[in-house]
């Protein structure tokens, strides 16, 4: 029989006191620092970039940066595409314009490396029609003063201009219209999450006072983390797509946080607990589930950290931020508004109505069943409980504990098999929705132009190497198998390019294979090369994360099983939280292939598949479910181990722990797959995917892991899920914290047999009573 700690807490001591003394001061100076940070995060989005998908000390980077500087005609990321409509490029009228725009551009500040068909002839800058060409030009500077010359130099270039209209794209036009989409997008998403999110809260506590409380929390917890934001980037590059990140964690987690800390303190109320007793035992329980909740999800996001990416260490900025803020809202300044309000948190319940007509039917139902003397009349009751669902669900679970365990898992593995083909590449335009002016002209030029536009690879050759020199490397680079011509090279002192076609797609297995075979030619003595290009850019990514991954998972899965052990004191659940978690996360990996890259879907969803999975998205989606899916595990184990404490009886804790937290999970799971959804409705397919698939994990965590998998792995561990080796169980005695709680204040007269009687909410959204037989 396992050790059953029966010891009392401490009475409620300095941290509620310090959260709880002056309500109104900590609220007051809440609303001052939100003012403060909505001022401080005023335009942040401006200030973030759209790419970050490169390595900085990769290869590619330093190719692309000293072609950048050394010639940037051959890093162009403008691009003017030309129509001559039936006319063609060559007659005299289109080619004198053409002419005019390229000067004028030449002169303008900022610009560099202009060049265009007309002046070179070039077959790859003329349409195969004859109809279009191009004039391509480099903007310099930063993605924010590129972003800025850009939108000067639009009005002044695109259109009707004489003969020809001229559309702009290129990859600084590429990544300027997917920030603004992707602003416009976060808007109109934070528009219906936050309706609808207010809608299932009022269902979920009845109570509009008590459901603004969540919301409350999580707004103070998006602007917070805006404003930090907006200070890192005063020192390092953020992505614009991490402003999703902090939508959908700010409301999801400040939800989640907040939900569980009302409901808790809802219950000591219907207890008898006075307002600053209940206020006393939420934190000391709820609160410290939400700290080691906040703790897990952090230390999962904190993981991307380790990538040299930019966009995904952007990810990390915000995430961190966002749950700790969220955390720290809710056990600070929620506990000082439940002193306020008291039992007013139940104030304008919307669903009163409702319950009176359900207790008139009970109430004529017992009298029917008078007859049937008092028992049939308790039974009749404790069955209208819609609670009991939740404890039916984890017996019948238990009882076919082998059976739900195969069969979920082998449901969930079949459900993560597409994953297994998957192709990572790079995201490009066809990001983008189809009617984006960038898109368009790159679909012109991909679809209508000689050769592979923008797919090329150059080789950067650096030394004072002979013109022999020179030549023999070229000869070498031509022999290659996946070379289709290669020109230059283009030399400027100790400095010169050789820009090489790749057979095949610009960024397929044959265009990274031939990046590897140039990275390999033994090279003139005094000559250094480098390459770089769209697939060596993919191929050093590809190759960062394969060489960081192992350390983040390293970090995830080690600290994790160490604040699950400091919470449970357990060796074997820590363990079983790592695998399930990951377990859960199959289908969501299973679906972006599916769906994504094999294009199932793409006309309901309107995107349009590449083929491939952009390399870092699913490292972040993996990050940001983990962390999520822990959330969840941390609510329910907390509360299994409370009542295994209690009781030392394992199958009724687990069911116990099922009856109390499964509607609340559910609850937070939908609202958040709602705000997930919500980020899912953009336009730009990678924040599409990323908002899609972690709805689907959250809810297939919550709902098939946390319901059934959960329940019945610990049925089949049985009371070895709480073993742990003499010297760990010491350690946990000392260092580990539980949610364990005092006696209660007021204890209602109960039968012997059964626990006091409170009320909590589900998603059903109706009152349940949550006692539950002590022992089976």
């Amino acid at each position: 029989m396992p050790e059953v700690n029966r010891s009392v807490p401490p009475p409620v001591g300095g941290w509620t006191r310090f959260v709880t003394a002056r309500p109104r001061l900590a609220l007051l100076a809440a609303l001052v620092i939100t003012a403060l940070a909505v001022f401080a995060g005023s335009g942040v989005a401006d200030r973030m970039g759209s790419g970050g998908w490169q390595a900085p000390g990769a290869e590619s980077t330093y190719a692309t940066e000293v072609l950048a500087r050394e010639f940037p005609a051959s890093q162009p990321n403008l691009l003017l595409l030309v129509d001559s409509g039936s006319a063609g490029v060559d007659d005299p009228a289109v080619a004198a314009e053409a002419a005019r725009l390229t000067e004028r551009l030449k002169a303008e500040p900022g610009i560099s490396g202009v060049g265009s068909y007309w002046e070179t002839a070039s077959p790859a800058l003329r349409s195969e029609d004859g109809k279009e060409a191009i004039i391509a030009a480099r903007i310099g500077g930063d993605e924010k003063t590129a972003g800025e010359t850009l939108d000067r130099l639009a009005p002044a270039f695109a259109g009707e201009r004489g003969p020809v209209t001229v559309s702009l794209g290129g990859p600084v036009a590429v990544q300027h219209e997917m920030q603004t989409i992707i602003q416009e997008d976060l808007l109109r998403a934070e528009l219906i999450a936050l309706p609808v999110t207010l809608v299932l809260l009022v269902m979920v506590f009845g109570s509009a006072v008590a459901a603004m409380l969540p919301l409350a929390v999580g707004i103070v917890a998006i602007l917070g983390t805006n404003a930090v934001l907006r200070g890192l980037t005063e020192f390092t590059d953020v992505s614009v797509f991490a402003m999703n990140l902090t939508t959908a964690l700010g409301l999801g987690l400040a939800i989640d946080y907040a939900l569980f800390i009302v409901r808790r303190f809802r219950e000591e109320l219907a207890a008898g607990a006075d307002t600053r007793t209940a206020v006393g035992t939420t934190l000391r329980t709820a609160g410290r589930t939400v700290l080691f909740s906040a703790l897990t999800v952090a230390v999962s996001l904190s993981a991307m950290l380790v990538f040299p990416q930019y966009f995904l260490r952007s990810f990390a900025y915000a995430g961190i931020a966002v749950v700790l803020l969220a955390a720290a809202a809710a056990l600070i300044l929620l506990p000082a508004a439940l002193v306020l309000l008291g039992p007013r948190i139940n104030a304008l319940d919307l669903r009163r109505v409702l319950r009176r007509r359900k207790k008139a039917a009970a109430g004529a139902d017992a009298a029917g069943a008078a007859a049937g003397g008092a028992g049939a009349s308790s039974i009749a009751g404790a069955d209208a409980s819609p609670g009991r669902g939740w404890a039916w669900l984890g017996a019948l679970v238990m009882r076919r504990a082998p059976v739900f365990a195969i069969v979920t898992t082998v449901g969930l593995l079949l459900l993560g098999l597409p994953f297994l083909g998957v192709k990572f590449g790079t995201a490009d335009d066809r990001q983008l929705p189809a009617s984006a002016e960038s898109r368009v002209v790159q679909e012109h030029i991909r679809d209508g132009f000689p050769g592979s536009p923008g797919g090329g690879l150059e080789v950067l050759a650096e030394g004072q190497g002979s013109p022999a020199d020179h030549a023999a490397l070229k000869g070498r680079i031509e022999q290659l198998p996946g070379v289709l011509r290669v020109d230059g090279p283009v030399v400027d002192g100790p400095v010169a390019y050789y820009s090489v076609l790749p057979k095949g797609e610009a960024v397929g297995g044959q265009a990274q294979q031939l990046v590897r075979d140039l990275r390999a030619l033994p090279s003139a003595s005094s000559l250094d090369t480098s390459v770089t290009g769209t697939a060596a850019v993919l191929v050093d990514s590809k190759d960062a994360i394969a060489d960081r991954l192992p350390w983040a998972l390293a970090i995830i899965v080690v600290v994790t099983l160490l604040l699950v052990f400091l919470l449970t004191g357990s060796v074997l659940i820590p363990l079983q939280a790592v695998v399930l978690n990951a377990l859960s996360l199959t289908a969501m990996f299973g679906a972006v292939v599916w769906v994504f890259q094999d294009g199932n879907l793409s006309g309901l969803l309107a995107f349009t598949s590449t083929g491939d999975i952009e390399t870092t998205l699913p490292v972040l989606m993996f990050c940001v479910a983990f962390g999520l899916s822990m959330d969840y595990g941390v609510f329910l184990i907390s509360r299994i181990k409370e009542e295994y404490d209690r009781t030392g009886d394992h199958e009724h804790s687990v069911t116990f722990g099922l009856r109390h937290t499964g509607g609340l999970i559910t609850a937070a799971a939908v609202i958040l797959a709602v705000v997930m959804v919500a980020i899912g409705t953009s336009r730009v397919t990678n924040t599409k995917m990323l908002g899609l698939g972690i709805a689907l994990a959250v809810l297939m965590d919550a709902m098939v892991v946390r319901s059934l998998l959960v329940p019945a792995v610990m049925k089949l561990m049985g009371r070895s899920t709480w073993w742990a080796p003499a010297p760990l169980r010491a350690f946990h005695r000392r260092f580990g914290l539980s949610e364990g709680e005092a006696a209660p204040a007021v204890t209602p007269a109960a039968p012997p047999d059964r626990e006091p009687t409170v009320e909590a909410e589900g998603i059903s959204g109706a009152r349940r009573d949550i006692g539950e037989p002590a022992r089976r």
